[in-house]
């Protein structure tokens, strides 16, 4: 069966509580819209802006408007999603697995909260663990698609506002995570004051948008000629602005790195052989050097790294999202029953506020 045709005539709600996951879902969206299906959009908390919304996208104002319309299917890159919300339930992520979140031994990446009906997961070393729990479950379905939201990255972008032609110094992206035990921006304040005012780099800088604001406004004081701090929805254009990257533990690095482009990590949870990982705050800039010369033997580990997180380089990923959607949509596979978390969505009818049942 040709499940991308099947997509006519079906509702598809877009769930986000984040500002980032806007361009995590646009491909999708586009894909939906191109087969004739109908996308709307409902936006949780106060934490995701509404002003991100493009003038044709609809938005779905209350839960009981969501109700009403009745999707067929949810997408959402975030965590938990309430279990009154009609319709087959999607994760797509809003991330890769960076290893940085493990409580009790436990990647929370691969915890299961019993919201969803299928996984879409990036590559095979995501595939390979849901699959296992998908066994052990029994109440979901796991696909391995690639990520949608990297469907623009692996075409040209045009007029990358992040671009210089006319500097023909090499670009460095710095970018860091939120969590004080882990972040690189406390700890490397000086080096990177230091790298701003020498110029040897064209400095590009983006922080996670929960990094404390006093941070924020300590980074954003060094802007001049060479340092230039980026606050967006959209990072895809800022990494491939980018010919190296300095990073800690945050996700973003993998995007970056996709790219077979060289990361450099300061105290990295998880080194390994494809980062160029440093610990001592004085061998950041020895490092960067070093990773711009692209070395064949670190390229090599690059390549193998990028072949287990996210194989797909074609651009298509969200066509086999929205077909595995569909798939699960019409076979009605026999899965067993969620489990029904009172407890949990009793929390999020608080959270919300929403009491109609």
């Amino acid at each position: 069966m040709d499940y991308l045709a099947a997509t006519a005539e079906k509702k598809y709600l877009m769930y986000i509580s984040q500002n980032y996951s806007y361009a995590i879902l646009r491909p999708l969206q586009q894909e939906i819209l191109a087969h004739g299906g109908e996308v709307k959009w409902f936006l949780e908390g106060d934490e995701v802006n509404p002003d991100f919304l493009h003038q044709e996208e609809q938005r779905l104002m209350s839960l009981n408007d969501v109700k009403e319309w009745q999707p067929d299917i949810v997408y959402l890159p975030g965590n938990i999603v309430p279990n009154f919300i009609p319709g087959k339930k999607v994760k797509v992520f809003h991330g890769f697995n960076s290893g940085k979140r493990v409580n009790n031994g436990l990647d929370n990446h691969f915890k299961i909260r019993d919201c969803f009906d299928l996984y879409c997961t990036q590559g095979p070393s995501t595939t390979t663990t849901f699959t296992e729990l998908a066994q052990k479950h029994g109440y979901f379905q796991v696909k391995e698609t690639g990520w949608p939201t990297l469907d623009p990255y692996f075409s040209e972008v045009e007029n990358n506002p992040y671009e210089d032609k006319q500097d023909p110094r090499k670009t460095l992206l710095i970018c860091s995570t939120f969590s004080r035990r882990i972040s690189l921006a406390p700890k490397l304040y000086e080096q990177i004051k230091a790298f701003s005012e020498q110029g040897k780099w064209r400095i590009l800088m983006q922080f996670h948008p929960k990094m404390p604001s006093e941070l924020v406004a300590q980074y954003k004081a060094l802007q001049n000629e060479n340092l230039t701090f980026v606050e967006t929805d959209n990072v895809l254009p800022l990494l491939k602005a980018a010919d190296v990257m300095l990073c800690d533990t945050s996700s973003i690095l993998l995007m970056f790195i996709l790219q077979r482009k060289p990361v450099v990590t300061f105290c990295n949870q998880n080194p390994d052989e494809h980062l160029v990982d440093i610990t001592d705050a004085d061998k950041i800039e020895q490092a960067i050097d070093y990773a711009l010369t692209e070395p064949d033997e670190l390229m090599a580990k690059i390549e193998h790294f990028c072949q287990q997180l996210h194989p797909y380089q074609d651009g298509l990923s969200s066509q086999r999202v929205l077909a595995a959607s569909n798939e699960l949509l019409l076979s009605n596979p026999a899965l067993k029953p969620k489990p029904r978390n009172f407890i949990r969505n009793l929390k999020m009818r608080k959270k919300l506020n929403y009491w109609r049942w």
